[in-house]
């Protein structure tokens, strides 16, 4: 009896071991995969970024201008090719898909995601315009555009769109138009003969703002306003970090993003189109050579500011705490 009872133990004690052993492992299958990571795993860096290419504009919005240039769609789906070869998760916007709305809409919904050490890569190919400052910031009293398609997207909107990255964030713009250098500016030099310029004619804008007056005075006022009580940078001021530019003016805060600009030419030259990429884009994307590129955001501008003619000079700023974003490989998330 001794030893059947100790047998019947030995078996009862088997069995609720298998159990247990069971439950174990259907627990482990049942577990999400988050649960199973190490305790303050680093969250992996994400890139985004937003394509804007318009061959034309609408002609109702600047007053039967419509702008017609050849390659600046091509800009746009080549720089989401560089995009995606980067890792980085593409918007791509057109001509008529590129209105204000969707620029902004694209541009707010990734500063909404974006966290500190993630990439927002932004670029325009498209003409370069401007209106009237009723702000009182620009020394030349004219503030810089990007011809949207229904519409302009003045400096100032762009500049203060950047601000509300969350610190830490690497912007990137590529700005292949005119008036895209610096807050230094100068007359116009000609356009070489036989080349599209990416320049908005004096004409058209002038006409454009008379006939949308209150539109482009209201934004601007709008910016001002919203600079001042959200205590970010005011859009002009912070260009006053711009590594190249002779322009000082007072700081009221620094940018939180780290933020770098390429851009097509000086605000005293025009950008010139093509007949697959602009100049500058043309540039660039041999500069880059499918990524073989090696160097910093420095070395990457000098490189392609020394493939362009004497009467194109692409240029470089920073806003915010840029040093150890300019330090890194070019489109690198």
């Amino acid at each position: 009896m001794a030893k059947s009872t100790k047998a019947k133990t030995s078996r009862a004690k088997t069995t609720r071991a298998k159990k247990t052993s069971a439950k174990t492992a259907s627990a482990k299958k049942t577990t999400p995969r988050a649960a199973t990571r190490p305790a303050g795993l680093a969250r992996r860096p994400q890139g985004l970024s937003v394509h804007l290419g318009l061959n034309a504009v609408n002609a109702a919005s600047y007053e039967g201008w419509s702008g017609e240039l050849n390659a600046c769609e091509f800009d746009a789906k080549d720089m989401e090719t560089l995009a995606r070869s980067a890792g980085i998760k593409p918007t791509v916007l057109l001509t008529k898909n590129a209105t204000r709305a969707k620029a902004l809409g694209a541009m707010r919904a990734a500063a909404a995601q974006l966290k500190s050490g993630d990439l927002f890569f932004l670029s325009y190919s498209g003409h370069g315009g401007q209106v009237p400052d009723v702000s009182g910031e620009e020394s030349d009293k004219l503030d810089e555009t990007w011809c949207l398609y229904d519409g302009q997207l003045i400096d100032d909107e762009l500049y203060l769109e950047l601000t509300k990255f969350a610190p830490g964030v690497r912007v990137l713009v590529l700005s292949d138009s005119c008036h895209s250098g610096t807050v230094t500016r100068a007359r116009p030099t000609p356009v070489p003969p036989g080349q599209r310029s990416k320049m908005m004619p004096a004409g058209v804008a002038m006409r454009t703002y008379e006939a949308h007056r209150k539109f482009y005075d209201d934004l601007q006022t709008a910016v001002a306003r919203e600079s001042r009580t959200a205590s970010r940078l005011d859009p002009d001021a912070m260009l006053a970090h711009v590594t190249v530019s002779n322009r000082l003016t007072s700081i009221a805060t620094t940018a939180q993003a780290a933020i770098l600009l390429v851009s097509g030419c000086q605000d005293n030259q025009t950008s010139m189109d093509g007949d697959h990429n602009g100049a500058f884009t043309e540039q660039l994307l041999k500069v880059w050579n499918h990524g073989k590129f090696k160097g910093n955001y420095a070395r990457f501008h000098g490189a392609i500011k020394a493939a362009m003619p004497v009467s194109q000079t692409p240029n470089l700023f920073s806003l915010g705490p840029c040093a150890a974003f300019a330090a890194q490989q070019p489109f690198t998330i």
